[in-house]
């Protein structure tokens, strides 16, 4: 059985609609109003083989903040939707992924506690005209409605753009391990608790 949810969130500020398939093969349609978020989102689809689409209309005549925020809200709505009662799945997943000199780890667990731990000393404060302070709160706003646990990690990194990439993408392939179904635990809970 596929995985897939679609959400919608509308706000005075944000008009946001995401789709997801955790079983998919990596393609997206991304069309949030921020190309650089776009790039990013494209890595979380790519490398956590989730198909994804984003549109957004938000008020990006004031800044990127509130678009990029919903988005985080959205998305980790969408995942929760899409992982149900979470039956069956690995729960955690981790991963290291290097860029050139840049070197970040993404650990998540599917908790259903919302949680998030963010050390990424970008070196510089804009990547073109992107507000690197938007990074932490997306990954806020995803954490805080997947019901998830986030460890996010830059470990080293001279260029703003490799860093976030790194982030993105070990995001994404974290994502994945965490989302795969355990095999050898069938259909069973991945908690002492019955329940995530």
């Amino acid at each position: 059985m596929t995985r897939e949810a679609q959400v919608s969130r509308e706000t005075q500020e944000t008009r946001i609609r995401v789709r997801v398939n955790l079983d998919g093969s990596g393609v997206s349609e991304l069309n949030t109003g921020v190309p650089f978020l776009d790039h990013m989102l494209d890595q979380v689809a790519r490398h956590g083989l989730i198909d994804l689409s984003v549109q957004a209309e938000g008020d990006l005549e004031i800044d990127a903040h509130h678009t990029v925020e919903d988005i985080g809200i959205t998305l980790g709505q969408a995942f929760h939707r899409a992982l149900a009662d979470k039956r069956g799945i690995v729960r955690y997943g981790h991963a290291y992924v290097p860029l050139d000199e840049a070197l970040s780890r993404v650990v998540v667990d599917l908790s259903g506690r919302p949680g998030l731990e963010y050390h990424v000393p970008f070196v510089r404060a804009w990547i073109g005209q992107f507000d690197v302070d938007l990074v932490r709160e997306f990954f806020q706003g995803f954490v805080n409605h997947a019901g998830a646990t986030l460890h996010v990690d830059n470990l080293r990194g001279a260029n703003a753009h490799h860093q976030a990439e790194t982030v993105f993408k070990a995001f994404g392939r974290a994502l994945r391990a965490a989302v795969e179904r355990d095999r050898r635990a069938g259909d069973g809970m991945p908690s002492t608790k019955g329940m995530l």
